[in-house]
């Protein structure tokens, strides 16, 4: 299997907005981060790969099967968690442990409740009474008790201290030491996409703006600080976004060895995917 996830052509089309022919791929063994801003097509485009909507056009292939998210046999393999629980609000631990065994064909009891107790579930509580950190941290353990192959999560981790946060994603590295083991994740907090993805996809208004090797990225990108007549010297085919005060002109550049080969007379920091994102998004938001 080479693509845990290869999605070609995607459209979904609403009234007020439109998922656009969206063509991407999970390669195995491999964490992608998928971001960009609320509203921007994340949740939709997640939701049609698992067939829980309707798509208008295009083709999904999951762990290597056309509209895996209609077959029984792939759904065994699939964890998803959402940044919602969906559990009957009456259940304790041990509840959910006793339904889950009756859903999935390889449920690992002593998987699950290991990790209960690392994440320091409490047992005697029912589902109503967890935070909302809390039934995230239960979505996970049910998601990574199963034998999964992938792991699609939307947007869960946002509601996690980050002390927790940081535990989850160390687990997610653990995961993908498997070579058939992979990760989509959906987050807003891009210092976690930074952290452990390989991976970037960044979408925007529903469409696909770059699919990049996390590292090729950031040793790519920078940011020039500069006065406006500086600016002016910037070779154009290297500018991807600016931002402009009073007194000077920030500007992400895609290839900062090209611009210093260039020139040397501009500083060029490191850009984080933060900073991509929201020069990149400015720049596609101010050329519409």
């Amino acid at each position: 299997m080479k693509n845990a996830i290869e999605v070609k052509g995607l459209t979904k089309r609403y009234k007020d907005f439109t998922l656009d022919q969206v063509s991407f791929q999970v390669p195995a063994g491999s964490i992608v981060g998928f971001i960009g801003e609320n509203g921007a097509g994340k949740s939709t485009t997640i939701k049609a790969i698992l067939d829980l909507i309707q798509k208008d056009a295009g083709t999904v292939e999951l762990l290597g099967e056309k509209d895996g998210g209609r077959r029984k046999e792939v759904k065994e393999q699939l964890s998803v968690v959402f940044d919602e629980c969906y559990f009957p609000e009456g259940l304790r631990v041990a509840d959910v442990n006793r339904m889950m065994n009756q859903v999935y064909a390889h449920w690992e009891p002593d998987t699950f409740f290991d990790y209960c107790r690392r994440f320091e579930l409490p047992d005697r509580k029912a589902v109503k009474e967890f935070s909302r950190g809390m039934k995230v941290k239960l979505s996970i353990a049910v998601g990574l008790s199963h034998r999964a192959k992938l792991m699609i999560l939307d947007d869960a981790c946002g509601s996690l201290d980050p002390i927790v946060r940081n535990e989850i994603l160390d687990i997610f590295l653990e995961f993908i030491q498997e070579e058939d083991h992979s990760v989509f994740l959906s987050s807003h907090i891009t210092s976690d996409i930074e952290k452990i993805c390989d991976y970037i996809l960044l979408i925007h208004k529903g469409r696909i703006l770059f699919f990049e090797n996390k590292d090729a990225l950031l040793y790519d990108y920078g940011i020039v600080r500069c006065t406006k007549e500086q600016y002016k010297e910037l070779p154009p085919e290297l500018v991807v976004g600016v931002r402009e005060n009073r007194f000077e002109v920030e500007a992400l550049v895609n290839n900062r060895r090209a611009l210093e080969g260039h020139s040397h007379e501009f500083v060029i920091d490191q850009a984080s995917v933060e900073d991509i994102l929201l020069y990149v998004v400015k720049c596609n938001v101010e050329s519409v």
